[in-house]
């Protein structure tokens, strides 16, 4: 093969693995840039406030208790989902020792909690509706016995 022509290939393929490599960057910044913020994955913000409102539930009802050994499993399940949709080691600290985000996520479960039924106060109430989600197996239900 001719000299000339060695360097043309050479020069072709060198071409061809930048055009691929920024290819890879920009697929991998369009994901990145498509993918939102860990707080807004439904799926994963919905896990973590039915585990706070079972907690207040096993908390607040005498009868109920909260099944932790349950609640750790499913909570890393949860974080094992945020990893799977592309989410960093720190990315997920940084969210899970979020204390604004822990209030938030706290506010919402205390409010859904008052929506089906519970009083402050009037422990009982907690109770049912722990007992109803118990029947109904459902998450908040599957956290408690």
């Amino acid at each position: 093969m001719k000299a000339g022509r060695r360097r043309k290939l050479t020069s072709i393929r060198a071409y061809l693995a930048a055009v691929a490599v920024l290819f890879g960057f920009i697929v991998i910044a369009g994901a990145t840039a498509a993918r939102a913020e860990l707080r807004d994955e439904r799926q994963i913000t919905e896990g973590l406030i039915a585990t706070a409102i079972a907690y207040e539930i096993g908390d607040k009802c005498d009868s109920l208790d909260a099944r932790l050994v349950a609640g750790v499993n499913y909570l890393w399940s949860l974080r094992r989902l945020a990893s799977e949709l592309g989410y960093s080691d720190a990315e997920i600290d940084a969210y899970v020792d979020d204390r604004a985000e822990q209030r938030r996520l706290e506010a919402i479960a205390r409010d859904r909690l008052r929506r089906m039924g519970a009083i402050e106060g009037q422990w009982e109430t907690y109770c049912t509706i722990g007992r109803a989600e118990i029947a109904g197996d459902s998450r908040i239900g599957r956290l408690l016995r």
